[in-house]
Protein backbone atom coordinates (compact mmCIF):
# COMPACT_ATOMS: atom_id res chain seq x y z
CA UNK A 1 0.00 0.00 0.00
CA UNK A 2 1.48 3.68 -1.11
CA UNK A 3 1.93 6.17 1.63
CA UNK A 4 -0.86 8.61 1.84
CA UNK A 5 0.25 12.14 0.51
CA UNK A 6 -0.71 15.28 2.56
CA UNK A 7 -1.52 18.20 1.30
CA UNK A 8 1.08 19.74 3.26
CA UNK A 9 3.92 17.38 1.33
CA UNK A 10 2.48 17.89 -1.67
CA UNK A 11 2.64 21.57 -1.24
CA UNK A 12 6.32 21.40 0.27
CA UNK A 13 7.55 18.89 -2.52
CA UNK A 14 6.47 21.37 -5.32
CA UNK A 15 8.70 24.05 -4.12
CA UNK A 16 11.66 21.53 -3.56
CA UNK A 17 11.39 20.37 -6.74
CA UNK A 18 12.07 24.67 -8.18
CA UNK A 19 15.21 24.15 -5.12
CA UNK A 20 17.21 21.03 -5.90
CA UNK A 21 20.76 20.97 -4.32
CA UNK A 22 23.95 20.72 -7.23
CA UNK A 23 24.35 17.34 -6.28
CA UNK A 24 20.16 16.28 -6.92
CA UNK A 25 20.40 18.79 -10.15
CA UNK A 26 23.26 17.00 -11.26
CA UNK A 27 21.65 13.60 -11.12
CA UNK A 28 18.42 14.55 -11.83
CA UNK A 29 20.04 15.84 -15.15
CA UNK A 30 20.51 12.42 -16.03
CA UNK A 31 17.35 10.36 -14.29
CA UNK A 32 15.00 12.73 -16.21
CA UNK A 33 15.97 11.23 -19.51
CA UNK A 34 14.41 7.77 -18.11
CA UNK A 35 17.70 5.74 -18.60
CA UNK A 36 17.38 2.26 -20.00
CA UNK A 37 13.45 3.17 -19.80
CA UNK A 38 13.08 3.59 -15.96
CA UNK A 39 11.08 6.56 -14.47
CA UNK A 40 12.13 8.55 -11.61
CA UNK A 41 10.22 11.34 -9.65
CA UNK A 42 12.10 13.97 -8.15
CA UNK A 43 10.77 15.08 -5.05
CA UNK A 44 8.25 12.65 -4.70
CA UNK A 45 5.81 13.27 -1.69
CA UNK A 46 5.79 9.53 0.76
CA UNK A 47 2.84 10.15 4.18
CA UNK A 48 4.98 13.35 5.90
CA UNK A 49 8.23 13.07 3.80
CA UNK A 50 9.44 14.33 0.72
CA UNK A 51 11.70 11.40 -1.22
CA UNK A 52 14.49 13.25 -3.20
CA UNK A 53 14.02 10.73 -6.18
CA UNK A 54 11.84 7.21 -6.01
CA UNK A 55 10.85 4.77 -8.45
CA UNK A 56 8.06 3.35 -8.25
CA UNK A 57 8.39 -0.37 -9.97
CA UNK A 58 11.01 -0.94 -7.76
CA UNK A 59 9.44 0.67 -4.57
CA UNK A 60 12.74 2.28 -4.21
CA UNK A 61 13.34 5.77 -2.48
CA UNK A 62 16.98 7.50 -3.32
CA UNK A 63 18.04 9.59 -0.49
CA UNK A 64 21.33 12.53 -1.65
CA UNK A 65 23.01 12.74 2.02
CA UNK A 66 24.90 15.95 2.64
CA UNK A 67 27.03 16.18 5.45
CA UNK A 68 24.16 17.20 7.71
CA UNK A 69 23.06 13.16 7.47
CA UNK A 70 26.20 12.54 9.72
CA UNK A 71 25.19 15.81 12.31
CA UNK A 72 22.98 16.28 15.34
CA UNK A 73 19.88 14.09 15.59
CA UNK A 74 19.73 13.96 11.32
CA UNK A 75 20.89 9.95 12.03
CA UNK A 76 18.49 9.29 14.14
CA UNK A 77 15.77 10.83 12.17
CA UNK A 78 16.52 9.25 8.61
CA UNK A 79 16.59 5.48 10.51
CA UNK A 80 13.34 6.58 11.70
CA UNK A 81 12.35 7.71 8.40
CA UNK A 82 13.78 4.64 6.33
CA UNK A 83 11.79 2.51 8.80
CA UNK A 84 8.69 3.95 8.05
CA UNK A 85 9.30 3.71 4.41
CA UNK A 86 10.19 0.12 4.80
CA UNK A 87 7.03 -0.62 6.71
CA UNK A 88 5.16 0.57 3.57
CA UNK A 89 7.87 -1.73 1.48
CA UNK A 90 9.77 1.03 -0.08
CA UNK A 91 13.08 0.32 0.67
CA UNK A 92 16.52 3.54 0.79
CA UNK A 93 19.02 3.82 -1.45
CA UNK A 94 21.33 6.23 0.12
CA UNK A 95 24.05 8.27 -1.90
CA UNK A 96 26.32 10.62 -0.59
CA UNK A 97 26.20 13.97 -2.07
CA UNK A 98 30.02 13.89 -2.42
CA UNK A 99 30.01 10.68 -4.75
CA UNK A 100 27.47 12.27 -6.96
CA UNK A 101 29.61 15.42 -7.29
CA UNK A 102 32.65 13.48 -7.73
CA UNK A 103 30.98 11.30 -10.72
CA UNK A 104 27.61 11.33 -11.49
CA UNK A 105 27.36 9.06 -14.10
CA UNK A 106 28.71 6.24 -11.60
CA UNK A 107 26.16 7.36 -9.33
CA UNK A 108 23.54 7.09 -11.44
CA UNK A 109 25.02 4.01 -12.76
CA UNK A 110 24.89 2.26 -9.32
CA UNK A 111 20.82 3.56 -9.07
CA UNK A 112 20.15 1.63 -12.00
CA UNK A 113 22.14 -1.56 -11.13
CA UNK A 114 19.99 -1.19 -8.33
CA UNK A 115 16.53 -0.72 -9.75
CA UNK A 116 17.10 -3.66 -12.37
CA UNK A 117 18.28 -5.99 -9.71
CA UNK A 118 14.96 -5.31 -7.40
CA UNK A 119 12.79 -5.55 -10.72
CA UNK A 120 14.40 -8.90 -10.95
CA UNK A 121 14.13 -10.38 -7.59
CA UNK A 122 10.11 -9.00 -7.68
CA UNK A 123 9.75 -10.76 -11.00
CA UNK A 124 8.65 -7.50 -12.77
CA UNK A 125 9.05 -7.36 -16.86
CA UNK A 126 11.80 -4.41 -17.93
CA UNK A 127 10.09 -1.38 -18.39
CA UNK A 128 7.44 -1.35 -21.04
CA UNK A 129 10.06 0.40 -23.63
CA UNK A 130 12.41 -2.51 -23.55
CA UNK A 131 10.09 -5.03 -24.18
CA UNK A 132 9.33 -6.64 -27.50
CA UNK A 133 6.55 -5.33 -29.58
CA UNK A 134 3.76 -7.31 -30.54
CA UNK A 135 0.66 -6.06 -32.62
CA UNK A 136 -2.69 -7.35 -31.47
CA UNK A 137 -2.66 -9.45 -35.01
CA UNK A 138 0.27 -11.41 -33.91
CA UNK A 139 -1.28 -12.56 -30.67
CA UNK A 140 -4.33 -13.62 -32.05
CA UNK A 141 -2.63 -15.48 -34.83
CA UNK A 142 -3.61 -13.62 -37.67
CA UNK A 143 -1.15 -12.26 -40.82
Amino acid sequence: MRPVKSSVSVKRAKRLRRQLTKPELLLWQFLRTSPSGHKFRKQHPAGPFILDFFHARANLAIEIDGFVHGTGDRPERDAARDIWLAERRIDTLRISAADVLNNVEQAANAILATVEARLVSFGKAPPSSLRDATSPSQVDGEE
